[in-house]
């Protein structure tokens, strides 16, 4: 009964079930139907079958294509393969847009939860979310996330990705008839999500647990925070404070130390806090940690860095444009506030005359002149739009005879050079971005532990799944096998729960 509450008329004036056969729901005998009924659709309403237009249906679609935000509604209403998915991203499925959170485009990030600043989610009733349009009268309803497809005998609507459940334990509702709505991964692709049937008053008794009287049970902390997401362990610390009256970070900072204490406070904060702190710490101090700050602004959404500078300057009572001036300086400077401002164009629609015109700029910036042009680098890296980026990188190689990473090592060099290629290896791919980061941080004497921590933490509800697959790909051996050969105890346990398995 559920979908059929959508179709007006349903169920017929009579009651239920129909009093005399022949006026049941599909026009024919009455309840239950007949084994193969003809469809509700447009065709069955009297006088409409000749005045059917097929170019009607391809209008109604490209109006669609704006209320479901840009997906990729096939130009006929009806796919052409069974199921209908949106094509494949370039790179393939599961990896969020190289250089970025995903953004979520209304459904939740990973681990189920509006992404900040955005309006929780409509409850699963029987209608459309609000915002999206009711189907007129006599058309077969759209499938809305979540529900099932249409009637039997009728072909199916493109499916449009579902967001992940909001109540994990309720089941969701799969329909018998059409195909199951399958979720496209659209960077849900951490090692950490949220954990099912959380408990934080009892999570946070198990750490008081852990840390009371003598000694500490290192243990027990790691199987507890590893397995929860941060918003939980946003919970946790409430609870704690609401239980005890103690505050849970400094009870963690008293009784833990060492790079395992780092990687434990690092889980505890939000992720724009925590990188707002590894800023400012790459900043502070004799010299500073161009690798952090390159790593940080090349690699995070708009929507990320916007709220980057939010809790920057209330943090820490000065913006995060004037902490890197005072710190940096020339074109890498400029680089670095120019991704300071999170204003990166995100449509994913590209113009190939303005791609050309791109690649030339860029030819007659760098190779095709004595000295470098590097603002003009700056502006195109720095402004376009990923997929805009991707096609100037790829017609570049084709006119060029010569990638533009070995354009930018020719003509520039220091922090700048290193700066403009992790913009385009983010653009490219961000999970070979980072792979390439931790193998680094790891090889050859001494680990750099704080690049290790940092992206251990900041991708394992992100990406971190396809770093491993990018690491494994790229060094021929797993990410699992490198952290363990060169990190110990606790420590290694909290890195390798993070890791979340051996490839």
């Amino acid at each position: 009964q559920i979908f059929a509450m959508s179709y007006p008329g349903y169920p017929p004036a009579g009651g239920y079930p129909p009093a005399a056969p022949g006026n049941g729901p599909w026009g024919g005998a009455a309840y239950p139907p007949p084994s193969n009924p003809p469809p509700i659709g447009l065709e069955n309403v009297a006088g409409y079958a000749n005045q059917f237009n097929p170019s009607h249906m391809a209008g109604m679609a490209s109006n669609l294509a704006g209320t479901f935000g840009g997906a990729n509604v096939p130009q006929s209403m009806y796919p052409s393969t069974p199921g209908g998915y949106p094509p494949v991203p370039p790179g393939g499925f599961g990896q969020p847009p190289p250089g970025q959170q995903p953004s979520y485009g209304g459904y939740a990030p990973p681990g189920g939860n509006p992404a900040s600043g955005m309006p929780p989610y409509p409850g699963y009733g029987g209608g459309p979310a609000p915002g999206q349009p009711t189907p007129p009268p006599g058309q077969p309803p759209m499938n809305y996330p979540g529900f099932p497809a249409t009637h039997p005998g009728q072909q199916p609507m493109p499916n449009y990705p579902t967001g992940p459940a909001v109540n994990p334990s309720v089941p969701s509702y799969s329909g018998s008839t059409g195909p199951a709505v399958t979720p496209v991964t659209h960077g849900n692709r951490g090692t950490i999500i949220d954990a099912p049937g959380f408990d934080p008053l009892k999570d946070a008794e198990v750490l008081r647990k852990a840390m009371k009287g003598f000694g500490t049970d290192e243990q027990a902390i790691i199987d507890c925070l590893g397995s929860r997401s941060n918003k939980q362990r946003q919970q946790i610390i409430l609870s704690f404070k609401t239980a005890y009256g103690k505050d849970l970070i400094k009870d963690l900072k008293s009784e833990l130390s060492g790079n395992f204490e780092r990687t434990i406070l690092a889980m505890m904060k939000t992720p724009v806090m925590f990188d707002a702190y590894e800023i400012k710490e790459a900043i502070k101090g004799v010299g500073t940690d161009e690798n952090c700050l390159i790593e940080i602004l090349a690699s995070r959404s708009n929507e990320h860095i916007q709220e980057l500078n939010r809790v920057y300057k209330a943090e820490y009572k000065k913006t995060l444009e004037e902490a890197i001036k005072s710190d940096t300086s020339g074109h890498f400077q400029r680089l670095l506030i120019s991704l300071a401002q999170g204003n990166r164009d995100e449509s994913t629609n590209v113009d190939m005359s303005v791609v050309q015109r791109d690649v030339q700029e860029l030819y007659a910036a760098g190779e095709n002149r004595l000295g470098t042009d590097e603002s003009k680098f700056n502006a195109i890296l720095c402004a376009r739009s990923r997929a805009h980026l991707r096609a100037v990188f790829s017609e570049y190689q084709r006119m060029c005879n010569r990638d533009i990473e070995s354009s930018i090592c020719r003509e520039m060099s220091g922090d700048l050079e290193k700066g403009m290629l992790a913009v385009v290896k983010c653009l490219k791919n961000t999970p070979a971005f980072f792979a390439e980061r931790l193998h680094k941080a790891m090889k050859g004497a001494g680990t750099k532990d704080r690049t290790l921590i940092r992206i251990m933490v900041s991708r394992s509800e992100v990406d971190l799944l396809d770093i491993r697959a990018e690491y494994k790909r790229m060094y021929g051996k797993s990410l699992y096998t490198d952290i363990t050969g060169d990190t110990s105890g606790d420590y290694r346990k909290i890195l390798l729960k993070l890791c979340g398995g051996n490839d």
